[in-house]
């Protein structure tokens, strides 16, 4: 990383719909005179000057202009900080570049990736050389994959309190969700279905729970695409971000040197089935750059049920829940989150991440502290 940075973090596509509540966020949170010196980037200087005023931050918050397709525009960019958060989607069009030349660089990178096909080619691409030049490269630091994996590390430390072990089984719940996944979500999903569609080794990845563990292959999962009867918490149904998350959940276990046991069986699931937006409903969900209101963001909340189940039957059950809509409010505040406690985190070295399994205890406390995350035990 390099220390004598002129920024610690950079927010690439401020101008876009959650680019500009990640800014908004930092801004509100930690101003420009607090625990880090940050910066606005896009294409248009209009663009950041106008979301400068509309998040009430000073005129002379500092403003980068950089083009994703402009590689001298990039490296200008990352010159100038140590870590570069972008909401510029989807990543598989938008986002290569900007990995390889962080990973080169040695300087970190965030995003809110939900496409594993991309992941798993960028882990494939460029992992050796984030780990020789210091890189620390995030995926999937919003509401999907972060809820999910850090709900599954707080569960599995509530299993070691309470029954003496980590447990080999886990299951999600979504019990209550208002807001749904962001319009940039959906276009990463679609742009997936896409890219898999005639592709037979993208396709591997995306049906395989382990598609983001090169070289380690677990067991046959719990099936979580069929609405069924679960006995712990009644009718349950397909999640859309199922598939993204379980990936994201079983690569944080194999970051971490298997702390849930090899064996690890993780799904997760929609209590009462179907409520929640599917793939036939993406053509009615708001298109990227688009998004709800801020009344329509705060009126927002998820509620996500943890369930450990020990090897002799024994349960333990944990929650996290957040008071804004999941798809914009908590994620844009996830990652900018992740970037601060990133920031804060010398000791992780370079590699390929998960944001759990690089910052742990840090980060779910900070989300705690935060972003209105509540992670706790319930029984």
């Amino acid at each position: 990383m390099k220390a004598a940075a002129e920024f610690d973090i950079i927010v690439y596509g401020a101008t876009g719909y959650t680019g500009q509540l990640v800014a908004e966020h930092l801004w509100r949170r930690y101003g420009f005179d607090g625990e880090v010196k940050w910066a606005m980037a896009a294409r248009s200087q209009e663009k950041l000057e106008e979301v400068r005023d509309k998040i009430g931050a000073p005129a002379d918050t500092p403003l980068v202009v950089a083009d994703a397709n402009d590689p001298a525009q990039l490296a200008a960019m990352i010159r100038r900080t140590n870590l570069i958060v972008t909401t510029v989607g989807p990543y598989q069009f938008y986002g290569t570049n900007l990995v390889a030349a962080c990973a080169e660089a040695g300087v970190d990178y965030l995003d809110l990736c939900g496409e594993p096909v991309w992941a798993r080619q960028m882990i494939d691409e460029y992992e050796v050389k984030a780990q020789e030049s210091g890189a620390r490269i995030l995926f999937s630091c919003g509401f999907d994959s972060m809820a999910f994996e850090l709900g599954v590390f707080f569960v599995q430390e509530a299993a070691r309190a309470k029954l003496g072990a980590a447990v080999p089984r886990v299951k999600a719940r979504l019990r209550a969700m208002k807001g749904g996944p962001s319009g940039g979500s959906v276009a990463s999903v679609m742009a997936t279905m896409a890219a898999v569609e005639n592709d037979a080794a993208a396709l591997a990845v995306m049906i395989n729970p382990f598609g983001l563990t090169p070289g380690f292959e677990g067991p046959i999962q719990p099936s979580s695409d069929e609405v069924g009867d679960d006995p712990d918490v009644g009718s349950v149904g397909p999640f859309i971000m199922a598939a993204v998350d379980m990936k994201n959940v079983h690569r944080s276990n194999f970051l971490m040197g298997h702390p849930y046991g090899r064996e690890f069986l993780y799904d997760e699931m929609v209590v009462g089935g179907g409520e929640l937006p599917s793939v036939a409903d993406m053509g009615t969900l708001p298109k990227p750059g688009e998004g709800p209101t801020k009344d329509e963001r705060a009126s927002g909340f998820y509620d996500v049920l943890f369930i450990g189940i020990g090897s002799d039957g024994r349960q333990v059950r944990t929650s996290v829940k957040g008071n804004v809509d999941p798809g914009y409010g908590a994620s844009s505040q996830m990652l900018a989150e992740a970037a601060v406690a990133l920031v804060g985190a010398p000791d992780v070295p370079g590699g390929i991440w998960t944001p759990g399994a690089a910052l742990q205890h840090r980060l779910l406390d900070r989300l705690q502290q935060n972003a209105g995350v509540q992670f706790t035990i319930e029984d």
